[in-house]
């Protein structure tokens, strides 16, 4: 290891472009047919008693993505569809969740992968544990020894994953928020919530980023409605409509249907009965999560108030399953007790109907159930970017009364089967409800018409032709190199992989170094060597010779945006061609010319993927405008604003982080074989997620957040001795490595 040409590991052939595998059809894949891996990480996922109600996580978007999955591996053309979620071990809940998989269809499964703490979390807590998710992913993808053709992420925080997975195997990406982040802000300040009660509850601005990336690096956006695409879309900076299509969802045709000849009442009526005096009047039904949005307060107010509706029909409200409100979440356990002092304060005891259980199964029935009491269904909500249930409704023949937002206009406009109405306005609510009621006619027009437009638009076979042939348009259009390939590793002497940032990691202390340099010569060939830093790769290796560091195995320089191997620095045109996407140098150069308080460093500064600027603080805009400027004109790259006065740009798919997930797909090292050392902010990305990591003594407060997690150690020692120390700690140059669970259980 000594002098200015040591080597720690020979990492042969490394330059050159992976190998391809391609299918009969030519795609990246071992067989003919689409492999699609859907993600959607929140609430509880399985295929069969859906637990829908039990929460504000588990609502529509699960019951859509599990039957999404089903449409697509029911087509031809789909070889094999994953949903990917979180797995859950976690004695509160169904032993289901904790299984790694679950069959939903013969081409179809369920794949939970381990991320995080074991136990059940509300999707606002996620966040910190999203990059683990995808180094989970990637080894899922490794397993299956098969890319996928396309990754599609449900809602932010699997828009967030799914876009940097997609990136990462260099596959097409495609994006479905569901609710977005700045509708709901907007709602919750109208409702007179505090921004800053927004952001502890919610974590809205982190949601709203997450949104803006996934949109970033999308290829398609599937909406459900064009609403969504005309006006909740269009608040984002990310706002392109000739990525976004409209497909509403289905809904299972055999299972909602209208109540049929000589059908008795369901067990859930029994149940209902309990609340009623008169249970065999008309039914006013309510079916939704106990949450804020779904307005149910107002629904009660509406009823209570207008004497006539109270006269003619009963409300059954169908919230979510319950057993003890006091040890709910708080909110639905807020939106339970307001719902029950509303009923208290109105009197409506006989009136109301609210069971605190209902079986998946009893869904369906309830639908049929007011279809033949010739009664309604209400969606109140204030907002609804789709209402899948208006169209289990329809489905089942059975007229709705629903808010005047988003999936309802279309579903409406489409169906002809009810009303539309203001969800604040509780006087008109409530004529509404009392118009659909008391004109027989009508209502029969309503049922058989909900029933015909459900059939003619609303079914999962249609909605899977409609999804598969615009993501052929999607696989037209990009090319068919797979830029990260997983294969067996073409180095077979590494087993592990060291990897330090340089500035006050890897160097400012010389006895540490020198002790570090030992000790990795003297575990021989099987551990690798690789350094990431911001510099530039000349100023790399010149500070490393001036310290007498060898020349490392890989080097990741420019902040991720280039990556080279060995002694004679042979660069990874891969990762160059991986990371161009969307990256238009000439135009992000004119996009900057425009801002105020921004000077272009020296041409010594710039490499092809990274722009980089002086920053007068006084006078320049904040990083959070300079993304929006950007991507208001379809401009696509990272923002990153370091020590107070330097900002780069560089490709959406370029940063250490995303660097080092690359190496270890493409080298086959899992990241428990792979230990990162970081001093600062802009470490922390490396930090994130499964691989083991270490910040040293002399760190950077930025970095503090991270303390907690299993898998950051926080060592005593400064620079190369803090190194050392975290080597110690996971035993990293030892025979059995020690791997701490990613998070307490």
């Amino acid at each position: 290891m000594s002098g200015r040409t040591g080597r720690l590991t020979t990492f042969a052939r490394a330059s050159g472009a992976e190998p391809e595998r391609r299918g009969p059809e030519g795609r990246g894949h071992g067989g003919a047919g689409l492999y699609i891996v859907l993600i959607s990480l929140h609430g509880l996922v399985r295929g069969h008693n859906l637990e829908l109600g039990r929460d504000a996580d588990t609502g529509g978007q699960i019951k859509y993505v599990v039957e999404l999955a089903r449409a697509l591996a029911a087509a031809p053309e789909v070889r094999r569809v994953d949903l990917l979620t979180r797995q859950v071990i976690d004695p509160k809940v169904d032993p289901d969740y904790a299984r790694p998989e679950e069959v939903l269809a013969p081409k179809a499964r369920i794949v939970r992968l381990p991320f995080g703490p074991r136990r059940y979390l509300r999707k606002e807590v996620l966040w910190p544990y999203l990059d683990s998710f995808v180094d989970q992913a990637l080894q899922h993808v490794r397993r299956v020894g098969q890319l996928p053709d396309v990754v599609h992420g449900h809602y932010a925080d699997a828009g967030y994953a799914g876009a940097r997975l997609a990136g990462l195997l260099g596959v097409p990406f495609v994006f479905t928020g569901h609710s977005l982040g700045r509708v709901k802000r907007e709602r919750l300040l109208a409702q007179g919530m505090r921004p800053q009660a927004i952001e502890a509850q919610y974590n809205i601005s982190q949601r709203i980023e997450a949104e803006e990336q996934a949109l970033d690096a999308a290829d398609l956006v599937v909406a459900s409605t064009r609403q969504e695409v005309e006006e909740q879309y269009a608040s984002y900076d990310n706002h392109h409509p000739r990525r976004m299509a409209v497909i509403p969802p289905g809904v299972d045709l055999a299972r909602f249907h209208p109540p049929r000849r000589g059908e008795g009442d369901p067990p859930i009526a029994a149940e209902l009965a309990r609340f009623l005096r008169e249970p065999r009047r008309p039914m006013i039904l309510a079916l939704s999560r106990p949450d804020p949005r779904k307005n149910l307060v107002t629904l009660v107010q509406a009823y209570a108030e207008n004497h006539r509706l109270r006269a003619l029909a009963n409300l059954v409200i169908v919230a979510g399953n319950r057993d003890d409100i006091r040890a709910m979440e708080r909110g639905p356990r807020e939106v339970l007790t307001e719902l029950l002092l509303a009923i208290d304060r109105y009197d409506l005891y006989g009136l109301v109907a609210y069971p605190r259980h209902h079986e998946p199964s009893d869904v369906a029935d309830l639908y049929r159930l007011a279809a033949r009491r010739r009664g309604v269904f209400v969606n109140p909500a204030l907002t609804e970017p789709f209402g899948l249930t208006l169209i289990e409704a329809a489905a089942s023949g059975l007229p709705v009364v629903a808010t005047h937002d988003g999936g309802p206009r279309e579903i409406l406009a489409r169906c002809h089967n009810g009303l539309l109405v203001d969800p604040l306005d509780a006087d008109a609510m409530g004529e509404a409800l009392l118009e659909a009621l008391t004109d027989r006619a009508r209502w029969q027009r309503w049922s058989k018409a909900g029933v015909r437009g459900v059939h003619r638009h609303y079914s999962w076979a249609s909605h899977a032709a409609t999804y598969l042939r615009a993501l052929r348009r999607v696989l037209r259009r990009r090319p068919r190199r797979r830029t990260v390939v997983p294969t067996r590793s073409r180095l077979p002497m590494v087993e592990r992989l060291l990897v330090a940032d340089i500035d006050n990691t890897l160097i400012g202390d010389r006895e540490g170094l020198a002790a570090l340099l030992e000790a990795l010569t003297a575990s021989g060939a099987r551990v690798g060597f690789a350094v990431a830093t911001g510099r530039r790769l000349d100023s790399a290796l010149a500070v490393l010779e001036a310290w007498g560091v060898p020349v490392p195995d890989i080097l990741v320089t420019a902040v991720g945006a280039e990556i080279h191997y060995g002694h004679w620095m042979i660069e990874d045109v891969s990762w160059q061609r991986h990371i161009d996407y969307r990256w238009d140098r000439p135009r992000l150069v004119e996009a900057m010319a425009e801002l105020p308080g921004l000077r272009l460093q020296p041409a010594s500064e710039q490499r092809r993927h990274k722009l980089s600027y002086f920053v007068e603080p006084e006078r320049a805009p904040s990083v959070r405008a300079i993304r929006r400027h950007l991507r208001q004109r379809d401009l696509h790259a990272n923002v990153i604003f370091s020590h107070g006065r330097y900002l780069d740009l560089l490709p959406i798919r370029a940063s250490k982080g995303m660097a080092l997930r690359y190496l270890a797909v493409k080298w086959g090292l899992t990241p428990e074989r792979i230990l990162v050392a970081g001093d600062s902010g802009n470490d922390e990305e490396m930090l994130r997620g499964d691989m083991l990591g270490v910040v040293v003594g002399n760190y950077s407060p930025e970095l503090e957040r991270l303390r907690g997690r299993s898998r950051v150690y926080f060592a005593e020692g400064r620079c190369a001795w803090g190194i050392l120390e975290g080597l110690r700690h996971y035993r990293f140059l030892e025979e059995e490595i020690r791997v701490p669970e990613t998070a307490s259980a």
